[in-house]
């Protein structure tokens, strides 16, 4: 298994602050930053088409050779903010690599197939972190439900991982839990009834703080 690099032109940024990244949004561009440990941070900005294409078909831990006026720097996209309201991608972080680098990246958790008949499943960890080359990180890891009934569990250490992966999350960590439907439901009843206890309470609270009205 090998990562493909992903090449992608940056340009230097000079100027600063939230008023410079409004700038640059509103031309369909992306502030980012390349931290290394070995260098001062690059400051760039992106295409923001170009760098949501990457996002969408490669992931947050895709493999960059981003060219900066003709200097190239390996990175890996670690993290991205993105707006509430647009989906668009205010701001990226990417950490510079060499090709026989071992890294720790959290890797997205994939389940396929369906439990046994009567058996719900509910996925506690979207995410397990793993140590890797930067050449052979995973774009996702796979979990098949097939043949599970209540009670069943999936860990972290049951995930199959491959060859040069190893794990650095807790084995025991729950990705898939398999219960009754009536388990969900009475949990959604329990979760609802404490969500309503405590819009009442503050309500109750501020009538009973509430200072009287000066007499006339």
């Amino acid at each position: 298994m090998a990562t493909k690099i992903i090449d992608i032109a940056a340009q230097p940024r000079t100027e600063f602050g939230k008023g410079a990244a409004r700038r640059l949004r509103r031309a369909w561009r992306v502030p980012a930053v390349v931290y290394a440990n070995h260098q001062e941070p690059v400051h760039v900005s992106f295409d923001l088409l170009e760098f949501q294409g990457i996002l969408r078909n490669h992931g947050v831990n895709a493999l960059v050779d981003v060219d900066v006026d003709g200097e190239k720097h390996l990175a890996l996209i670690k993290s991205v903010d993105q707006n509430v309201l647009t989906f668009d991608i205010d701001h990226a972080d990417l950490l510079a690599v060499k090709r026989d680098e071992t890294v720790e990246v959290d890797v997205p958790v994939i389940v396929e197939g369906e439990p046994t008949p009567g058996t719900e499943y509910i996925q506690d960890a979207d995410t397990v972190t793993v140590e890797a080359n930067v050449l052979s990180i995973p774009e996702e890891l796979t979990v098949s439900l097939e043949g599970k009934e209540i009670g069943d569990q999936i860990l972290a250490g049951d995930i199959t991982l491959p060859a040069g992966v190893t794990l650095t999350s807790d084995a025991e960590t729950l990705v898939v839990n398999f219960t009754a439907p009536e388990d969900n439901e009475a949990e959604a009843d329990a979760a609802a009834e404490e969500t309503g206890a405590g819009a009442e309470a503050p309500a109750e609270d501020a009538a009973a703080e509430a200072p009287a009205e000066d007499a006339e």
